[in-house]
């Protein structure tokens, strides 16, 4: 049984910074391709980064430079480092996970997700 369970998030400042974990279970992570989505009430889910199992990154134009995506396979996570917040990166955000392609930046392509942590950047 695969389980994603996502810790992190919280309020911050504009201009601060989070780190958002995504802890899996289930089949071998490090062949999992990862990735982290956000959603906002009445927008569909929105692509915001995503990582290979060979870690290869991508990321949404609007959160370039300053998000970074990375995974311990180790410890079987991938995290999302967000900096320099602004009020429009308030959101819902989920990681997920496939293991049927090497690397994946929509919502379909993705089989598993986590439980959703909210995001909320305000003064």
């Amino acid at each position: 049984q695969v389980q994603l369970v996502q810790s992190g998030g919280g309020l911050v400042q504009p201009g601060g910074s989070l780190r958002l974990s995504c802890a899996v279970s289930g089949p071998p992570f490090s062949t999992a391709a990862m990735g982290w989505f956000r959603q906002v009430p009445g927008k569909e889910r929105a692509f915001v980064a995503a990582i290979s199992w060979g870690g290869t990154s991508y990321y949404a134009d609007s959160v370039k430079a300053r998000f970074t995506i990375s995974r311990d396979n180790a410890k079987n996570t991938v995290y999302l480092e967000m900096n320099s917040l602004k009020p429009e990166d308030t959101a819902v955000y989920y990681c997920a996970a496939t293991w049927k392609r090497s690397i994946a930046t929509m919502n379909h392509e993705y089989d598993y997700w986590g439980q959703g942590t909210q995001v909320t950047v305000s003064s």
